[in-house]
């Protein structure tokens, strides 16, 4: 189950977000059938992974449920008010789904990396509580190797960064020394902090920034800049000749008309504000800057879509590259987990086959085949008799038809092997 900026209000994920460690274990204490769970929460996603013992037609709706009920048990939200809010992934689309969170290709900005540290430390946090479970486990551990590929082998890793400084590069023509831009940066998350390394890499020195979220203190006093409070954000802005936007702690513009056009007072000598000229560039996702903007005078806007229209080839590849490395991680993950829950029944019918023929051996012992050829040509017929049902059994694996092979073994030998929980059970 998943609650992200896709399905969800960013009031709903910041409440989601504040749920208790306590899901995961509740999980486990309200449905017998659920063996493991894991719990993804971030201030833009929600996300539980639960590995359920019923067939795979029944464990999303098994797992929905109890989810549902530990969210409200443990941070008060009713499941209807999570109506509409989440989509529910299982059987063998888990692993692409989980696969591409881990790599940034769902995030609300494309490739940042800050969710990988997030799943791995989702991990680490059942391990603690011991909820895991072996699926789990190697889910969540190929989901690590699958992001590790995606960022050495594509240019997703560099997409979010590249954006940021392709707007700097497209506000060149605009800006001849960057040292006497009065800068204003709103948002503090992963893509300010690369937006404030790249501005100083221009020569940027005069830099504020403002958080819609009430950050911007912390933010500040990280990387050396002054922060704006909340009463002063209209003032600064106004006076502000370069604003950067990227953030998405709202649902709402956090810049419009209203900001630029704040009264100011006397405006101070050297102020651009003097010469009637900003420049405002939104990397929000979604838009953070209301497009009535760009209809102030002397106002210029560049949003995502313009930066875009000037990215490179790679960069405009590096999704479907990303997708791809995800996709070829994912089969392989299901393959590997099909053979897995195949070979108890392959062990169960060669084990049938076998003790058949020794026992065919010891009638053959007793009616004196002295030299062993009797016994030497069962070994060789039993060999034939299991090699092709044996191969057919891990094609059918590789192709996610085991349960074919498994109940043509109930049907025709009677053989009921012990089959455990595979990736097909995760929800």
């Amino acid at each position: 189950m998943t609650a992200s900026h896709k399905t969800a209000s960013f009031e709903m994920l910041e409440r989601l977000s504040r749920t208790p460690d306590d899901v995961a274990p509740n999980l486990l204490g309200l449905a017998s059938c659920v063996q493991g769970a894991v719990v993804v929460a971030t201030c833009n996603r929600f996300e539980a992974y639960i590995e359920v013992d019923e067939p795979v037609t029944a464990a999303g709706a098994v797992g929905v449920e109890a989810v549902l009920e530990a969210i409200e048990q443990t941070a008060g939200i009713p499941a209807e008010e999570l109506e509409g809010a989440y989509e529910v992934h299982s059987g063998r689309h888990v692993a692409e789904h989980l696969f591409a969170v881990a790599s940034g290709l769902e995030s609300v900005v494309p490739g940042e990396g800050e969710i990988a540290g997030q799943v791995r430390r989702a991990l680490k946090s059942a391990r603690k509580e011991g909820t895991t479970s072996p699926e789990l486990e190697r889910l969540f551990q190929r989901a690590s190797q699958a992001q590790r590929k995606v960022k050495n082998v594509t240019a997703l890793g560099r997409a979010g960064r590249s954006l940021v400084r392709l707007s700097l590069e497209l506000a060149d023509s605009r800006i001849a020394d960057w040292s006497a831009e009065k800068v204003l940066l709103v948002g503090t998350g992963a893509y300010a902090a690369v937006t404030l390394a790249t501005l100083r890499e221009r020569g940027a020195v005069d830099i504020s920034v403002y958080s819609p979220s009430g950050r911007a203190a912390v933010f500040a006093e990280k990387h050396d800049i002054t922060a704006v409070p909340e009463d002063d954000y209209a003032r600064i802005a106004s006076r502000s000749s370069l604003l950067i936007t990227c953030t998405n702690a709202a649902e709402e513009p956090v810049l419009g008309p209203q900001h630029l056009q704040a009264p100011t007072g006397p405006v101070p000598a050297g102020c651009p504000m003097g010469q009637n000229s900003q420049l405002v560039i939104d990397l929000g996702m979604p838009r953070n800057v209301d497009p009535a903007v760009a209809s102030l005078e002397g106002v210029a806007l560049l949003d995502l879509e313009t930066i875009r229209l000037h990215a490179p080839l790679e960069e405009l590849q590096a999704t479907d590259a990303a997708r791809s490395v995800v996709r070829e991680a994912a089969d392989t993950f299901n393959v590997v987990g099909d053979r897995q829950s195949v070979t108890p029944a392959v062990v169960a019918f060669r084990t049938h086959i076998l003790s058949l023929m020794e026992a065919e051996i010891d009638r053959a012992r007793a009616r004196g085949d002295e030299d062993g050829r009797v016994e030497q040509a069962m070994r060789h017929l039993a060999g034939v008799l299991t090699h092709t049902p044996t191969v057919r059994a891990h094609e059918l694996a590789a192709d996610g038809r085991s349960a074919e092979f498994i109940s043509a073994l109930e049907t025709i030998y009677g053989i009921t092997p012990e089959v455990p929980a595979a990736a097909s059970d995760i929800a």
